[in-house]
Formats: structure tokens, sequence, C-alpha cells
């Protein structure tokens, strides 16, 4: 007897995990600036929270300008000429990239894996279809979501199938 494939078993058939929408996904808000502000604000707001995030900036209705990383700013500041300085009192607009990539909270969690992938981003915006922020994509997020959607049996197994634990470890 025919094991029935995805096709032919309709909707008796779950979605792989990463073919989920981008809104199954926990989310933090993101850092959001406004355009003008001083970079030494934006990097100081990106140090604070502390997971290696990113500034984005946006208009007053919320529509995303672009955006700002750290791995941006440390390459101004560690590329400038010898002798050069950045001014820290500069508005972000001349920092940031202008034309981020972004995704929708419709696309597949795949979409976003396959973005960190190919261009190494590590936060992703996410836009609606008027191009306004409703959120930021992390690679830690991702992880989150796809370890919370797994049995707490599995991932409580020790890292060799054979191995046998004497004592339970921890506290």
């Amino acid at each position: 007897m025919a094991v029935p494939t995805a096709e032919k078993a309709g909707s008796l058939a779950r979605p792989k995990l990463v073919d989920e929408p981008l809104k199954s996904v926990a989310r933090r808000d993101p850092i959001v600036v406004a355009p003008g502000t001083q970079l030494a604000a934006c990097i100081e707001a990106i140090r604070s929270s502390g997971v290696g995030d990113s500034a984005i900036v946006t208009d007053a209705d919320g529509r995303l300008i672009g955006v700002l990383t750290e791995r941006d700013t440390f390459a101004r500041l560690v590329g400038a000429d010898e002798g050069a300085s950045v001014d820290l009192s500069a508005p972000v607009d001349g920092f940031m990239n202008r034309e981020p990539h972004t995704l929708r909270l419709e696309q597949p969690i795949r979409a976003a894996l396959e973005l960190m992938q190919t261009g190494s981003y590590r936060n992703i915006p996410l836009v609606d279809d008027d191009g306004r922020l409703v959120g930021i994509v992390r690679p830690q997020d991702i992880l989150r979501y796809l370890a919370e959607s797994f049995p707490e049996g599995l991932l409580n197994l020790p890292p060799r199938p054979h191995q046998l634990m004497e004592a339970q470890e921890g506290a």
C-alpha cells in the first residue's frame, strides 16, 4: 500500500515548520529611531540592547527609511582613513542602509532563513504592504520557535543516543 504524499494527502499533511508564516515567530520590538537621530544615540541604543541589534529608521508614519547595523557602524569607524574620525553627532541618515531587504509577516520562515544565510543578515525588518515597520526577525527568534515546536522529551535526549546517564545532572 502506498504512503500518501503531501500532495495526495491534501489538508491532512502538516506544513513544514520553515513553511509557516513569519507571524508564527515571536519577535521582540525593534530599536526604532527617527531620521536625524545622532549616530552616537543610535550606537548607544544598539549597545544597550545587548543582542547585536540594528537601529531601524522610520518616518513619522512608521514607514521604513533605513537600517543602521552594528556591523555598518563598526566598518565605518574602523575603516576610516588614518587620522580621519567619524562625527558621532552626525545624523544617522548618512550611515544607514537606505535599501534594506525586508519581508512581510505572511512570508514563510524559509524566506528569512534564506536571506540570513545568503546575505549574512542577522536582523530582517518586517513591513506591511504600505512599507510600515511591523517588527523585526532575528536568528534567535527563529531558533526559539523551532525549538519550542519539538516535544520536551526529544530536546532532552542525550547527545549520543546510546549514552546512559549514571546520575541526574543539574541541581
